[in-house]
């Protein structure tokens, strides 16, 4: 089963790889930057939404973004499941990832049924690779700024043993092992060194 998580990591990378490359990364701004929202139009808001994820994914997914309350409003309707955003980090999951969300921001287990896919196409801002709640760099959180990438869950956390934990390995790792939130992060182009904090 490991060899499958894996084989299918692999296969997401080699599926999205060409979208990927025509995407840009943003910048990274800094902890500050990563609840913040921008002055974006909706249709800006919309297009950077769906430009996270491939198009035969985002072309039928709805569009939401979060409001000051905790809950989404929906910017354009859907059809086949998925739901994209653009802030505070530009994403598309599946409904497997829909509900790995619900549960991080209640700070609950995931109930994770099935496989889970989740596009990053943008890349992100920055996460710490120890610490699921983590709102910024520390000298030991070991934070990551990845580039493009697609995100995998599986059912079984037992096949995330054989993956390793390090960025910069040239592939497939996983981050937050050892934790109810470990997924596979599968990057879509290469990781730079620069881009994490070493643990101390």
């Amino acid at each position: 089963m490991r060899k499958q998580v894996l084989a299918l990591a692999m296969s997401l990378m080699m599926g999205v790889v060409l979208g990927a490359q025509q995407a840009t990364m943003p910048t990274h701004a800094g902890p500050a930057a990563k609840g913040a929202k921008t002055s974006m139009s909706t249709a800006a808001k919309i297009k950077r939404a769906l430009s996270s994820g491939p198009s035969d994914v985002t072309k039928n997914a709805a569009v939401v973004e979060p409001t000051e309350g905790g809950t989404m409003k929906q910017l354009r309707a859907g059809t086949n499941g998925w739901v994209c955003m653009a802030e505070p980090e530009a994403m598309c999951l599946d409904k497997a990832w829909q509900n790995w969300v619900e549960a991080w921001m209640a700070k609950k287990d995931p109930q994770i049924k099935t496989v889970g896919i989740g596009y990053m196409l943008l890349g992100d801002k920055g996460a710490s690779n120890t610490d699921p709640f983590a709102t910024g760099p520390t000298a030991d959180n070991h934070w990551v700024v990845s580039p493009a990438h697609v995100m995998v869950l599986t059912p079984d956390s037992r096949q995330l043993d054989g993956l390793p934990t390090e960025p910069n390995n040239g592939g497939p790792w996983v981050m937050w092992k050892g934790t109810p939130y470990a997924h596979i992060m599968v990057p879509t182009a290469p990781m730079k060194a620069s881009m994490t904090t070493k643990k101390q």
